[in-house]
C-alpha cells in the first residue's frame, strides 16, 4: 500500500512542478503538465526504470480517464445552447473542414510520402484529424474565454471536429454490432432522462452537503461511459454529449461548476495530461525524426489551409482567425485513442504507433503555445487586474 501513496505523491509533485512552470512562463498548465510528463518519463525511466512512473497502473489509468471524461463534460456543459443555435452553421462548417482537411492530408502523407499501407494510412488520417476538447477547454478556462461567444464557438467547432473523427473510426475500422445498437439505445434513453429529469432531481435532493448533484453526474458519466467502452467505443464520447444536454441546467449552476472544476483540475486532469506526455518515447522519435516531422507538418498545414481561410470568410479579424486555427490544430484524447485502437487491432505497428502518438501530443503543445504567445486576442479577455499589470510590464499570458 505504501507504494500507491508514494506513487500518488510523485504524480502530484510533478503536477505542482507543472503549475509553477505555467506561472513562471505564463502558459497553460495543461501544456506544462504534458511537457512534465514527457520529461518525467524520459528521466525517471532512464534513472530508476521504465515502470517507476507507473503510468500503466490501473488506478492511474482510471484517474486519468476520469479526468478526461469530466473535463470533456465540463466543456460541453459550458456551451450556451442559445449561442450555439445562433452560430450552428459557422461552427458546423469549421468543425467538418477541421476534420476532413487533416484526415485526407495526413492519410495521403502516410501513404504517398512515408509508404505506409492503405489501412495504416487511413488510421493515421483518423488519428491526426482530431482536435482536443480537453486541452482547448483547459486553455480557454484559464483565460476566461470559455464564457465568451468567441470561446464557445471554438469549443463547439472542436466538438463537431472530434465527432467526425469518432464516426470515421467506426465506419472504417469498427464493424457495427449488437453491442453498438444496445449502446445507441441506452444513450438515447439516458439523454432523454437527463434532459427531462435532472433539474427536478436537483431541486428535490440538491443543495445539501451530501453533494447529491456531483454524485448523480458522476454516476451518469461513468454508467454511459462504461456502456460506451463495452460497445467498443470510448468513455469520453458520451461525456461531451451529456454536457451539451445539461448545459441549460448544470451550466447555469455556477457553484456546482466550480466544485466540479476543483475536483477535475485539482486532482484528475494532472494524471490525464502527465500520463499523456509519458507516452512520448523520445528516443524513438529522435531515431525517426523525419517521419515525425512529416506527420506533424501534414496535420498542421492541412488544418491551417482548411480552417484559416474559412475564419476570414466568416469575418474573423486576423488574430481571431489565427487563434482559432491554432487551437483547432491541437489533438490529444481521440488521437491517442485512435492510435491505440489501430495498434491493438493490428492496423499499425508499434513503431507507427509511437510516431502517431508523439505527433498527436506535439500537436497538443506546439499550436497552443504559438496561439497564446503570438495571437492571443486580448479584446476577448475578461478584465483581470493581475493580467493587465503583467501586460503593461511587457509580460505574456
Amino acid at each position: 500500500m505504501d507504494h500507491v501513496w508514494l506513487t500518488a505523491a510523485l504524480w502530484l509533485g510533478l503536477a505542482l512542478v507543472a503549475v509553477l512552470l505555467s506561472i513562471w512562463f505564463r502558459v497553460s498548465v495543461a501544456l506544462t503538465e504534458i511537457i512534465v510528463g514527457v520529461t518525467a518519463s524520459l528521466v525517471i525511466g532512464r534513472v530508476w526504470g521504465a515502470g517507476t512512473l507507473g503510468a500503466g497502473e490501473g488506478w492511474i489509468t482510471f484517474l486519468a480517464s476520469a479526468g478526461s471524461v469530466l473535463l470533456t463534460f465540463l466543456a460541453g456543459a459550458e456551451l450556451d445552447p442559445v449561442a450555439f443555435r445562433k452560430s450552428w452553421k459557422e461552427t458546423t462548417i469549421l468543425g467538418l473542414v477541421g476534420f476532413f482537411a487533416p484526415f485526407l492530408g495526413a492519410a495521403w502523407t502516410a501513404h504517398a510520402v512515408l509508404g505506409w499501407d492503405p489501412r495504416a494510412s487511413w488510421l493515421a488520417g483518423v488519428a491526426l484529424s482530431t482536435t482536443s476538447v480537453a486541452v482547448v477547454y483547459a486553455v480557454l478556462l484559464e483565460l476566461g474565454l470559455n464564457k465568451t461567444a468567441f470561446g464557445k464557438t471554438i469549443l463547439a467547432a472542436c466538438f463537431i471536429n472530434d465527432l467526425g473523427t469518432v464516426i470515421a473510426l467506426g465506419l472504417l475500422f469498427a464493424p457495427f454490432s449488437s453491442r453498438t445498437a444496445a449502446f445507441a439505445a441506452a444513450m438515447a434513453v439516458g439523454l432523454w432522462f437527463l434532459l427531462t429529469g435532472t433539474e427536478r432531481l436537483f431541486r428535490r435532493f440538491g443543495g445539501r452537503t451530501s453533494e447529491f448533484e456531483t454524485k448523480f453526474l458522476l454516476f451518469a458519466l461513468f454508467l454511459l461511459g462504461g456502456l460506451a467502452a463495452w460497445a467498443g467505443s470510448e468513455a469520453v464520447l458520451p461525456a461531451y454529449v451529456i454536457g451539451l444536454v445539461l448545459a441549460g441546467t448544470v451550466g447555469r449552476d455556477h457553484a456546482l461548476i466550480r466544485r466540479l472544476r476543483t475536483l477535475t483540475l485539482g486532482l484528475l486532469t494532472p494524471f490525464y495530461f502527465i500520463r499523456a506526455g509519458s507516452f512520448v518515447k523520445v528516443p524513438a522519435v529522435l531515431g525517426g525524426v523525419g517521419v515525425f516531422v512529416a506527420l506533424f507538418v501534414a496535420k498542421a498545414v492541412s488544418k491551417f489551409v482548411g480552417i484559416f481561410p474559412l475564419t476570414r470568410r466568416f469575418g474573423y479579424p486576423s488574430d481571431d482567425a489565427m487563434y482559432t486555427t491554432f487551437l483547432m490544430s491541437t489533438g490529444l484524447t481521440f488521437g491517442t485513442i485512435s492510435s491505440l485502437y489501430g495498434l491493438s487491432h493490428g492496423i499499425i505497428t508499434q513503431t507507427q504507433y509511437s510516431f502517431l502518438v508523439s505527433t498527436v501530443i506535439a500537436s497538443a503543445v506546439v499550436p497552443t503555445w504559438i496561439a497564446n504567445r503570438f495571437f492571443l486576442p486580448h479584446r476577448h479577455l475578461p478584465a483581470d487586474p493581475a493580467r493587465d499589470t503583467a501586460l503593461v510590464a511587457g509580460g505574456e499570458v
